[in-house]
């Protein structure tokens, strides 16, 4: 009886604090991977200790991970940024940081289901006071999980929602969803456990699904910039655009579909004062200028803020885009090529020289504005958002051109894809840029688009960055020359661009 008096000490190795102090002292100076590598070793340990103190055991862990975001910070910018990395370098990056939130939200929500639930257990008095940060950190690990899944193209599994809109509505029963906290030291700003929740909500509803990694990074920070100008309410606002339930747990829906009668965990949002906001930074950004006051992570120049900003603005307007053109099902094959040059070379005449390289997709639907196929995943190693696609229905003789715009993975190693036409009736030409000297011998290559022409100009898809205000062209084609004034680009992607031309046809 006596020894039950006193409280059981725990034997983990971190709750020595000389020992705490010298592990998280040799995390600072050890390799990036090797420190999250040995912080996954600490969670899982922890997962099994035992006589913890709430408010010690949180405080190891805040500490643990205070310790690992330099770390993820630097894996992250090599998953993102290095170009030379094989597919298993990435495959095992992405592992290691989807690997540590996943681990270290799992241990957050320990934390606070234990401080819900055993209110009289020792320690549980002195971690209130860290509840409300435990909260945010939770929801953020949560939702930085939502963004490594986009990165891959990876469909959100319904568990991560269930979690996110439970621990919103605790945090908001305890009256600190919205108190602000440093989420981790040199964050700049503060955050809360609601802001993560809406934060989450709209990274969801701005169709990450058709941006590159990069951009989807840039994204999120762009998110973070103007969270606090959206709206987040019990009751449906006249701006209002999505809905949640957080009750149920479920993903942010469109308005277009009414979440029917009124319940506690419905939730509605809007883009407020964000998309003024926004169209106000992408007229700076036009004038080749960026606010300081942007966290990017980094120096990004024009050419790559503005498709982000641009497609943030389509996304965040009240009225979201929908689709134009009715969607048909069907079952058929399809040859495609990816690419600018081999898109060149078919449109050229010569496609007959491309056989090896052609890959076979399934079509599933169509439509008047574009198709989506369905393949192998193994086939996205050449593939990207935004590359040219030269296609052929099987059975039929004309090639068809268009642009990767939507991706996702599904079970079993299939991939979905959906394709933007850009033209049925395409043209290879050579392009004389109009100068003296040796540079004028130099053709550019060329694919001239006849659908939807106007009389007066000319559309060309041209290599990346072919483009120049200031440069003329001219090409030859039935008998007669064709002279190009630059108009101005209306389209790129990862490998072309779309640029409109006066023509001034004249004899040859």
């Amino acid at each position: 009886m006596l020894i039950n008096l006193f409280p059981q000490r725990p034997d983990h190795p971190l709750a020595d604090a000389k020992e705490l102090k010298r592990i998280l002292a040799e995390l600072h100076v050890e390799k990036a991977a090797h420190a999250v590598d040995e912080l996954a070793s600490w969670f899982e340990s922890l997962k099994h200790a035992r006589n913890f103190r709430l408010d010690h055991y949180f405080d190891v862990l805040r500490q643990l991970d205070d310790a690992g975001q330099p770390h993820l910070r630097r894996l992250a910018r090599d998953y993102l940024y290095s170009p030379f990395l094989s597919r298993l370098e990435l495959q095992r990056l992405w592992e290691r940081n989807y690997g540590y939130w996943t681990a270290v939200a799992a241990l957050y929500a320990l934390c606070t289901t234990r401080a819900r639930l055993e209110p009289k257990e020792r320690g549980a008095d002195a971690f209130k006071v860290s509840l409300p940060l435990a909260d945010a950190r939770l929801q953020a690990a949560r939702r930085t999980l939502i963004k490594w899944l986009a990165y891959r193209y990876e469909p959100v599994e319904g568990e991560i929602w269930k979690s996110l809109g439970r621990t919103s509505l605790l945090a908001e029963a305890a009256g600190h969803a919205q108190k602000p906290v440093q989420l981790y030291p040199g964050h700049q700003g503060s955050s809360s456990a609601g802001h993560q929740y809406l934060h989450a909500l709209v990274f969801s509803t701005s169709s990450m699904d058709g941006l590159l990694p990069q951009q989807v990074e840039l994204a999120d920070r762009m998110i973070a910039h103007f969270l606090p100008a959206f709206v987040c309410s019990p009751d449906c606002r006249p701006d209002s655009v999505y809905w949640v339930d957080a009750e149920k747990g479920s993903a942010p829906t469109r308005l277009a579909r009414h979440p029917g009668a009124a319940r506690p965990g419905l939730r509605f949002f809007s883009p407020g004062q964000a998309l003024a906001g926004l169209e106000e930074l992408i007229h700076v950004v036009e004038r080749d200028e960026v606010p300081g006051s942007l966290n990017l992570g980094g120096e990004f120049p024009q050419k790559a803020l503005l498709p982000v900003l641009r497609h943030l603005r389509v996304c965040w307007a009240l009225k979201p885009p929908q689709r134009r053109h009715q969607r048909h099902a069907v079952k058929t094959r399809m040859a495609v090529l990816p690419g600018f040059d081999h898109s060149y070379t078919v449109f050229s005449g010569t496609s007959a020289d491309l056989q090896t390289q052609t890959q076979s997709w399934v079509v599933e639907n169509v439509s008047l504005g574009g198709l989506r196929t369905c393949f192998d995943e193994s086939a996205t190693d050449r593939i990207k958002l935004g590359s040219l696609l030269c296609m052929q229905v099987e059975g039929g003789e004309n090639w068809l051109l268009g642009t990767a715009r939507r991706f996702n993975r599904q079970a079993g190693g299939r991939a979905n894809l959906g394709v933007q036409l850009l033209a049925r009736q395409a043209q290879g030409v050579e392009l004389q840029p109009r100068r003296s000297g040796f540079a004028a011998a130099v053709a550019i290559p060329g694919i001239w688009l006849h659908d939807d022409e106007v009389p007066g100009i000319v559309r060309l898809v041209l290599p990346l960055g072919s483009f120049s205000v200031r440069e003329t062209l001219n090409f030859s084609q039935d008998g007669r020359i064709h002279l190009l004034t630059p108009m101005e680009v209306e389209a790129s992607g990862c490998d072309y661009e779309i640029a409109r031309y006066h023509d001034q046809p004249s004899p040859a």
